[in-house]
């Protein structure tokens, strides 16, 4: 309630657009300084697996514009080696507008030999954006959210508003790049919203800003779920009552409606008590599946395990609605069943790591899919018990605390909506988590949450990792994987507090 706009870490491409964007305002050098900062010792930006392309770019050009060459020069280098390789990009928000446009960005300032355009991609969806926006047309609400990837000229922002607290699209960079086509209505509000933004994360900004709902609803439904007794502000529920529309609802402001902060708003609010229709999750219904906005171009897995926790919670716990929206939510279990990787794990469009698209599916599934899906969950948590690393852990690329936290809960959290004793084997494995989660001592920082999350660069909502690490702490210091042999009194007891 303190922080109503969220709590995100900062972001390479995001702050890297605004060096280029708004070198004027406050925290320029700071910025650079971060982009220096975070560059990796071969010279690029980012995660592996092709993560990295997005915020190399971003840094690279950010760092070329403001007379920064030899980092910018080592970040081309990297570049002019990977991208000709880059077949398969991850599936992030805006990929196919922002790599164009950085790369064409990158290759107009004549920084030696002209950078290649990634198999597959070219430039003609950025160039319809700029059409549009050409035209003064209004653009898609979802489509703000990249509106910097459209290189806008003097004149041609005339067709979008900022929201009430300033921001377009709720993006720093969409809103730099709005003030730079000088259109003035709403232009000092803007400023307003950047300087807020600056003035909080100390120069660098986040890729999107606020996320009002969607972190609310993630944070309530992961304590509410792992059965800690929170009071929650009653403004708190009431905002989240307000947030939902016959629509739907956005992750905060500036941003169109989606399925998935819908479906967590719902679930959360079920989950306190105070059930609402989930009605309005039929605007997501493609007949097949749930998209996460209308015209979404991808799959969501995790979308379709939320609004399955949101139909099957409506229904749980409204005795006078019980057999209400049985054939949405039949239909959602088989779909995830039917998606479920041979090794027993899913992944996700808004996700990096499969463990929180399999903890997604594994809670959804084990408390509203029917007994004629308990092997699909089973399936799903054996994968987890077989890939836990020797230190505890649990992690795509390494272990992390975020990641260990989702593994705990897939192996506890089952047993305990059904009021079932654990197995001791995934007692056991759980116990080796917990024991890493203690050993990491996470402080709460940023550095201890590497980017996982989707959007047009990886990101850390750190309020919703931070309730799923005390989701996973709170279950093994609890007794529900206390049997005879007393798995996991063999650790010391690690309060909440």
């Amino acid at each position: 309630m303190a922080m109503p706009w969220g709590q995100v870490s900062a972001s390479v491409y995001e702050t890297g657009r605004l060096v280029t964007l708004a070198p004027w305002l406050t925290g320029h050098h700071d910025r650079i300084d971060y982009l220096l900062s975070t560059q990796r010792p071969d010279g690029s930006w980012g995660a592996p697996d092709g993560y990295g392309v997005v915020p190399t770019l971003s840094a690279t050009e950010a760092l070329l514009s403001a007379g920064v060459t030899e980092a910018a020069g080592r970040g081309l280098d990297v570049l002019r080696r990977s991208l000709p390789e880059a077949t398969d990009l991850p599936d992030m928000p805006a990929v196919d507008l922002t790599v164009p446009a950085l790369i064409t960005l990158i290759n107009a300032r004549g920084a030696g030999e002209p950078l290649p355009m990634p198999p597959g991609l070219d430039s003609s969806r950025a160039e319809r954006l700029r059409q549009v926006m050409a035209s003064s047309a209004e653009p898609p609400l979802k489509l703000l959210h990249a509106l910097e990837a459209a290189g806008l000229p003097e004149g041609a922002g005339s067709s979008v508003r900022p929201n009430a607290i300033g921001t377009v699209g709720a993006s720093p960079a969409a809103t730099a790049a709005w003030l730079g086509t000088g259109a003035t209505p709403g232009s000092d509000s803007a400023r307003s919203y950047l300087e807020a933004v600056v003035a909080r994360y100390g120069g660098p900004v986040p890729v999107g800003l606020p996320i009002t709902v969607f972190e609310r609803g993630w944070v309530l439904s992961w304590l509410a779920r792992a059965n800690i007794p929170v009071e929650v502000p009653p403004e708190m529920v009431a905002d989240l009552q307000a947030a939902i529309g016959p629509s739907g609802t956005p992750a905060g402001p500036g941003l169109p409606a989606d399925a998935d902060t819908t479906s967590v708003a719902l679930h959360a609010l079920a989950l306190h008590g105070m059930a609402q229709d989930p009605q309005s999750l039929l605007t997501f219904d493609t007949g097949e599946h749930f998209c996460t906005w209308p015209g979404e171009d991808g799959f969501s897995i995790s979308v379709n395990a939320h609004v399955l926790d949101a139909f099957g919670a409506y229904a749980a716990t409204r005795s006078d609605r019980s057999d209400a929206y049985v054939e949405v939510r039949q239909r959602v279990a088989r779909l995830l069943a039917d998606r479920q990787r041979p090794d027993g794990c899913w992944d996700d469009r808004w996700h990096a790591s499969p463990y929180y698209a399999t903890l997604s599916c594994v809670l959804a599934l084990a408390q509203y899919g029917g007994s004629e899906l308990a092997a699909t969950v089973a399936r799903a948590r054996e994968w987890v018990l077989a890939t836990q690393l020797p230190d505890g852990s649990w992690g795509r690329w390494e272990g992390t605390l975020e990641e260990t936290a989702y593994a705990i809960q897939a192996l506890l959290l089952p047993e305990v909506v059904s009021n079932r004793p654990v197995e001791e084997r995934y007692c056991q494995a759980a116990a080796q988590g917990h024991r890493f989660i203690r050993l990491m001592r996470p402080a709460g920082e940023m550095s201890d949450h590497p980017p996982l999350w989707h959007d047009k660069d990886l990101y850390t909502p750190l309020a919703i990792v931070r309730a799923a690490l005390l989701a996973a702490r709170h279950l093994c210091d609890s007794a529900v994987c206390r049997s005879d042999q007393d798995v996991l009194r063999v650790l010391p007891l690690f309060h909440l507090e």
